[in-house]
């Protein structure tokens, strides 16, 4: 009888600690998307927006060095179809100017620019970018006009880490998985629930490289400087073709992009 209480004791026990867990990781996954989707609709609701960043590419050599890029930056958002990002990398020195209508990217370091005609919102040109020229606006998904429907998607597993500090401002710090990356988040407490710093790592590239930006000095609405989206050539920079535009890649024009393992 003893033996019997015992381990019906035992199994209560099990059962406890078992369902205990479970129910926490589903609060957590719960606040976790909570936290989420409020950033999104705060990012979303901002018709204005500035922030200046700090950002990392890591790349893996062949022999399994991993090496890390930085670059510094600004970008000015004015929703729905304008925006101006720039990027300074010590091998690229890059303006992108939106108007609504024409892309333009200026090398400033070789003088040289390149336009593309892309008429829509900004939602539009981040696809066209991604997927007609490979190329990328810093924290892209983060400046949709919905962020939360994007970072969620294909998402397996969600975790509320707790908080942290960056830069200063303490964050709510979450943590995600989907079948090819890791991504992580840090949304700044308060009534201003902005990234400040967002990490993604490739899972399914050897060395799983991670690419990562923290953002600082974030403004909205009347904070935020006018802004003329429009190009104006005021170094006479010479026009070249998109394919031609060198010195404004992620990558130093000495790397050489090998097979992948």
């Amino acid at each position: 009888m003893r033996s019997a209480v015992g381990a019906m004791s035992a199994l209560a026990l099990a059962l406890t600690l078992t369902l205990g867990t479970t129910i926490a990781a589903k609060a957590d996954e719960a606040d976790a998307k909570r936290l989420l989707k409020s950033m999104s609709d705060y990012m979303a609701a901002q018709k204005v927006l500035s922030f200046k960043y700090d950002a990392t590419l890591e790349v893996v050599t062949h022999d399994e060095q991993k090496l890390a890029l930085v670059s510094s930056g600004a970008v000015t958002l004015n929703r729905p179809d304008k925006i101006r990002a720039m990027r300074a990398a010590g091998f690229a020195d890059v303006e992108t100017s939106f108007d609504g209508n024409t892309l333009t990217l200026l090398g400033k370091n070789l003088n040289i620019y390149a336009q593309i005609d892309v008429p829509g919102t900004i939602d539009h040109l981040i696809d066209e970018l991604r997927s007609k020229y490979d190329r990328h606006l810093p924290a892209a998904n983060l400046l949709l006009s919905n962020p939360y429907d994007a970072l969620m998607a294909d998402v397996v597993d969600i975790k509320d880490l707790g908080s942290g500090v960056i830069g200063g401002v303490e964050c709510d710090y979450l943590a995600f998985r989907k079948k090819e990356i890791d991504w992580q988040i840090w949304i700044a407490q308060g009534d201003r629930p902005y990234p400040c710093r967002y990490s993604i790592t490739t899972k399914d590239l050897a060395g799983h490289p991670q690419y990562s930006i923290q953002i600082e000095d974030w403004k909205t609405g009347d904070e935020v400087a006018a802004t003329d989206f429009s190009f104006k050539n005021k170094t006479d920079a010479k026009k070249v073709e998109l394919k031609n535009l060198e010195g404004t890649g992620d990558l130093p024009a000495h790397f050489t992009i090998g097979e992948l393992k």
